[in-house]
């Protein structure tokens, strides 16, 4: 019996193996100039087919960390023969600072980010200041970071921490909209959300002109809101009992 090749969803699914150091030459990469968007936690992949598809004119890169569910989305660009499209099995916090260059990205989507609900876990969030640092590095002034999730308590935490950043500004998020059919959502978790009866929040940020690092006052004030935050969690250790089994990825 002869053995599968190694990758057989190349060029479509890839991993920082297939990465030589350095910056990416998205145009190279995509074999054309058009504007990039990321998506940070594809998943099965729903939004980047939908996008896709419907925008040839704009090239998609998306990343998840769970190599099966990236390698799943990848086999659906791949029968629809996307050339627009290509997923990293990778850790973005790898991949964003190593391969992606400051302004490149035109657009970054985070859906339904893993909320993480135990503290000793809170750190693999990955609405975090240094991810944020890389997304306003990363972005094209006047370009958008969307975000939408179900759980309010993390919607909060984006929120607060995206709009203390001073390259971004708050504009309006866009609005829900009826569903025609199953594969007419955002993205699976959304669909399944919402058949679910659950509440969407979602958000929205244009990134502007200006540096991309955080002032060492607003972060330092962060990291102590952090603390304090934790701090008040240990008091209050039922708080995170409340919260577990709410999900899972």
């Amino acid at each position: 019996m002869t053995a599968p090749p190694v990758n057989d969803l190349y060029p479509w699914f890839q991993t920082l193996a297939d990465l030589k150091e350095g910056p990416l030459d998205l145009a190279a990469f995509f074999n054309n100039p058009n504007p990039v968007e990321l998506e940070v936690g594809c998943g099965r992949g729903l939004f980047l087919v939908t996008a896709g598809s419907a925008r040839p004119d704009t090239n998609f890169l998306g990343v998840d960390c769970d190599y099966k569910e990236a390698r799943r989305a990848s086999r659906r660009m791949q029968k629809r023969d996307l050339p627009n499209v290509r997923i990293f099995g990778a850790d973005a916090r790898l991949l964003l600072p190593r391969h992606l260059a400051d302004g490149c990205l035109s657009g970054v989507h985070v859906y339904f980010p893993d909320p993480w609900w135990k503290r000793r876990h809170r750190k693999r969030r990955i609405f975090n200041p240094e991810f944020l640092r890389q997304c306003a590095r990363m972005l094209q002034a006047g370009c958008e970071l969307h975000s939408w999730t179900d759980v309010e308590e993390y919607y909060q935490v984006i929120v607060r921490l995206v709009n203390a950043h001073p390259a971004f500004k708050a504009i309006e998020a866009l609005p829900e909209r009826e569903a025609v059919h199953d594969m007419d959502y955002h993205t699976s978790f959304e669909r399944k959300k919402r058949k679910a009866g659950l509440p969407i929040y979602r958000a929205r940020w244009q990134r502007i002109a200006g540096s991309y690092e955080w002032p060492a006052d607003v972060l330092a004030a962060l990291i102590q809101e952090e603390q304090e935050a934790a701090e008040r969690e240990l008091e209050n250790p039922e708080n995170e009992s409340a919260h577990q089994g709410h999900r899972s990825r």
